[in-house]
């Protein structure tokens, strides 16, 4: 079972989230896998641990023109629906920027003028906790716009070969980089805030899960601060509110420090074994 965590807004508690499902999972004994798919700015490592064995570079591919032969047609730039080609006086100038690697061009060039060339994305990484959860994390490299190609190979990289529960830490927000983390996911957890913008963006997120068809719950961070509206909104829309984390300044103090939800309140245990049970059983039924 794949279980998706994601948040409409950044800044919400995803990642808290994310890592005491792990930890819990693992504490029951069952084989657990963790996928930091925030591959912008991972940090699932560092309360988790990891220690790192294995990594591989992430590439994309993008045109390579032999002027030598090119006739300067055009035909590359008119298939292109990125505009990462223009040919100009009969010249092809190439965008790597705005290449998505589709290899368009190349097949529709009449002279075989364009080849692929590997262009380095960012680098996957795997390895093993101290709690034997099997972690792996995508790293997108500075500068470059594209995560949606190292999230892709990070999921490939891992989900063909991991067992029992897969825990998918996405990105925030609604974007390519959180549709491609949570596509596929059996169940996807929402984690949000009790104010207004908690609440906007998690009627965008509900949005997007709805399209995708991934039956999906709502945990409710810093409850109790704010207004009523994100529980009012779950109970409109049937999601089902699954957990409620107060607004308590030991648990802000400790997460900024580097530890786990778990390790700042050993008693929040039985409601993630509890929410754990009541994902399964949603799962099982197929909740909106």
């Amino acid at each position: 079972m794949n279980i998706a965590v994601a948040s409409g807004k950044g800044g919400t508690g995803k990642t808290t989230i994310a890592t005491s499902l792990a930890l819990t999972l693992s504490a029951q004994g069952q084989e657990v896998s963790f996928l930091d798919c925030d591959v912008e700015a991972p940090n699932a490592h560092l309360f988790l641990h990891p220690n790192f064995e294995t990594s591989r570079q992430v590439n994309r591919l993008v045109p390579g023109v032999n002027t030598e032969i090119c006739s300067g047609c055009g035909r590359c730039a008119e298939v292109c629906q990125f505009h990462a080609i223009a040919v100009l006086g009969g010249r092809p100038l190439v965008f790597p920027e705005l290449c998505h690697g589709c290899g368009s061009c190349g097949l529709e060039c009449p002279e075989n003028a364009i080849t692929e060339i590997p262009e380095k994305l960012g680098i996957l990484e795997a390895g093993t906790t101290p709690e034997g959860i099997n972690f792996a994390r995508g790293l997108l490299d500075v500068g470059e716009p594209m995560a949606v190609p190292v999230i892709r190979q990070l999921k490939q990289w891992q989900l063909s070969r991991s067992a029992g529960i897969v825990i998918m830490d996405s990105p925030p927000g609604t974007s390519c980089p959180v549709v491609e983390s949570i596509r596929g996911a059996d169940f996807l957890l929402l984690v949000t805030e009790p104010t207004p913008f908690g609440l906007h963006d998690l009627k965008l997120a509900v949005q997007l899960a709805r399209e995708l068809e991934i039956s999906t719950g709502v945990v409710i961070n810093r409850d109790g601060v704010g207004e009523p509206e994100v529980e009012e909104f779950c109970q409109q829309v049937g999601l089902p509110v699954l957990m409620r984390i107060p607004l308590e300044r030991d648990i802000g103090e400790g997460i900024a420090r580097g530890k786990t939800l778990l390790q700042i309140r050993p008693e929040f245990q039985p409601r993630f074994n509890e929410m754990l049970a009541q994902i399964m059983d949603v799962q099982a039924v197929g909740v909106p």
